[in-house]
């Protein structure tokens, strides 16, 4: 498909933040899109609560309804979160893993049927710069992103025989209010990652810029903003300055813990 070519679209979490400036690049482009979120609010369309099957079951009856097949399915919903390894509670780990992860499980799980049938298409699944770089004090966040690359990675090997791609997408902090959903017992972590975001010089439009070239190069992985970038390739580069950096971090969280 041309990058001029109107595209039939779907976007969970589409409400604000990143979502919000997907669905409105997509549309400026000439793009259809279905703005989904888990409540009702302004130019939502659907409500879809990602970790519900009946939801999404809900969504594919509704594509099918309106366009008869499906482009580009956005998983970009997630929330929050992270902890140190002895501040994290179980009930924490579920609840962004049920969210995160099987969240886009779900949402790939209910669309491949058609995107099979029809022989083409493309999923789009938001992870995170923590899907690649795994800084101290995020273990879950860092779990459930890697594995939504990982996931990523395999449907588009799956599927590929079938005319479907798979990218999966990487960005470091930007401005968003994805900290509002951001829960957890270590607070001092939470202090920290609030200060990165309200920091980020990085909008949410210019990473949706990025997701859409991203899109259109057929990138399997989309790596949007230049921190991103910088960072992913000292992991590769210089492993030991990587990890130097990394435990320096934990350091300075773990003493921020103590104030």
């Amino acid at each position: 498909m041309s990058a001029a070519s109107a595209r039939r679209v779907l976007v969970t979490g589409a409400a604000s933040g990143l979502g919000a400036a997907l669905v409105a690049a997509f549309r400026e482009r000439g793009d259809e899109v279905l703005a989904t979120d888990r409540v009702e609010a302004d130019g939502i369309d659907l409500v879809l609560d990602i970790t519900s099957d009946a939801d999404w079951e809900a969504a594919v009856a509704a594509v099918e309804r309106r366009w008869g097949g499906l482009d580009v399915l956005v998983n970009n919903a997630g929330v929050a979160g992270g902890g140190r390894i002895d501040r994290t509670t179980i009930e924490e780990w579920r609840r962004i893993t049920e969210v995160n992860l099987f969240g886009v499980v779900r949402g790939v799980t209910a669309f491949t049927p058609m995107l099979k049938a029809q022989g083409s298409g493309h999923v789009v699944n938001v992870a995170s710069l923590a899907g690649l770089v795994h800084p101290a004090g995020m273990g879950s966040y860092n779990a459930t992103k890697a594995a939504v690359v990982a996931f990523t990675e395999t449907v588009g090997h799956e599927l590929a025989g079938f005319g479907v791609r798979a990218s999966a997408v990487c960005p470091s902090y930007f401005r968003t209010n994805l900290m509002a959903s951001m829960e957890g017992s270590d607070t001092a972590l939470g202090e920290i990652v609030k200060g990165l975001v309200e920091r980020s010089p990085i909008t949410a439009e210019q990473v949706a810029a990025a997701v859409l070239a991203g899109i259109d190069a057929g990138d399997d992985v989309i790596v949007p903003d230049e921190p991103a970038r910088q960072a992913f390739a000292l992991k590769w580069a210089d492993r030991a300055a990587y990890d130097q950096v990394m435990r320096a971090q934990a350091a300075k969280l773990e003493e921020a813990g103590r104030e």
